[in-house]
């Protein structure tokens, strides 16, 4: 997973009073831009880059909103949309602090949650806060960058005039983008199975010491992503049993979808944990191997030269009295003997495959 070495951590937090807004975050800090979208059944605005005072609510004429905040580094503007919104100081210190693990919490007017966006840059899995506030006919989302995140649920907005996100009230908006960020989650899934298909195919053919921290690199980031996701599950449960009029009863429907989606993501996450331990186990398996076959190589080495030290030694001592020394043709017979030994406990050893 991918962590700056510039983070805010969350000790900096340490021994402030409840409700203290502190950005706090692994990723850069980016300058904070509020964009406006307005919309009903035959109605669709964008604004970008509006003033925080622009923001009014209620709105009149049944028109729905959504406000979105892009950049968590301005504290200030954050302060001032909760002010606007009557959103409880709890709610604004967990929406500044990116640490937290994803949550659900149902206040008298309003519903927040926040989960992780996931996505691929350079070959790394990168995590993005997201913040989601929904009061009746208004939602407002927070992200950490000024990236545009949520495009593709715009243009469906913008041009899908008779579906249901344009018919239904804010609570569809935000099951649209729950269900758009649990579908991200599919796609890391997707680059993770390939890494564990490359590694297994490398395990195979030729392991080595840079594949074991391949293994090591895939399971930290399993465990990061179990963090991750888990957690979401019991969001959408608390959705779906939520007393809230803000959720409809026929948008429930849809986040238990999401739920299937959720259970189906875990299930392959617990099974690529699976596989990656099995394939460290495979790892050490193999260059316990390796070392064995080594090892037999040397022993058999040794063996053969076992009887032909033993000759040597014998033909090696200090006596006078040893007929074949005196022999001419000694130390050619004594060598045709080493010889024929050595070459037949070769071809032994080879017989019974033992080499």
């Amino acid at each position: 997973m991918n962590v700056k070495s510039h983070s805010i951590k969350e000790s900096s937090k340490a021994g402030l009073p409840p409700g203290t807004l502190i950005h706090i975050s692994q990723n850069l800090p980016a300058g904070t831009l509020v964009n406006r979208i307005e919309y009903n059944e035959k109605y669709f605005k964008k604004t970008e880059n509006i003033s925080v005072d622009e923001i009014t609510y209620p709105r009149p004429n049944g028109i729905k909103e959504w406000i979105q905040i892009k950049g968590l580094a301005d504290i200030s503007q954050i302060e001032k949309i909760g002010t606007i919104l009557s959103v409880h100081s709890l709610t604004l210190e967990d929406i500044l602090n990116t640490y937290l693990r994803p949550k659900y919490e149902h206040f008298d007017d309003y519903i927040y949650l926040s989960l992780k966006y996931l996505f691929i840059r350079d070959s790394e899995i990168v995590e993005e806060q997201i913040s989601l506030l929904v009061k009746e006919n208004l939602m407002v989302s927070f992200q950490e960058n000024n990236d545009d995140l949520f495009g593709i649920i715009e243009k469906r907005l913008k041009e899908n005039i008779a579906g249901r996100i344009r018919s239904y009230g804010t609570d569809y908006l935000l099951y649209a983008v729950i269900d758009f960020i649990v579908d991200n989650y599919f796609i890391v899934f997707e680059y993770l199975g390939e890494k564990i298909d490359e590694i297994e195919d490398i395990l195979i053919e030729d392991p080595s010491g840079d594949v074991l921290d391949s293994i090591y690199s895939l399971k930290r980031d399993l465990i990061q992503l179990r963090k991750i996701i888990w957690p979401v599950r019991d969001l959408i449960s608390g959705i779906t049993r939520n007393n809230s009029a803000i959720i409809k009863e026929g948008t429930i429907v849809f986040f238990n979808d999401i739920m299937d989606h959720i259970i189906s993501i875990i299930d392959t996450l617990e099974t690529y944990r699976d596989m990656v331990s099995g394939m460290r186990e495979i790892y050490l398996s193999g260059i316990s191997n390796r070392m064995n076959e080594v090892m037999k190589v040397l022993t058999i080495i040794a063996t053969i030269f076992i009887p032909l030290t033993f000759i040597a030694g014998i033909y090696g001592m200090n006596f006078k009295n040893m007929p074949e020394l005196e022999w001419e043709m000694g130390y050619f017979a004594v060598l045709f003997v080493m010889i024929i030994l050595g070459i037949s406990m070769f071809v032994y050893f080879k017989n019974k495959k033992w080499m």
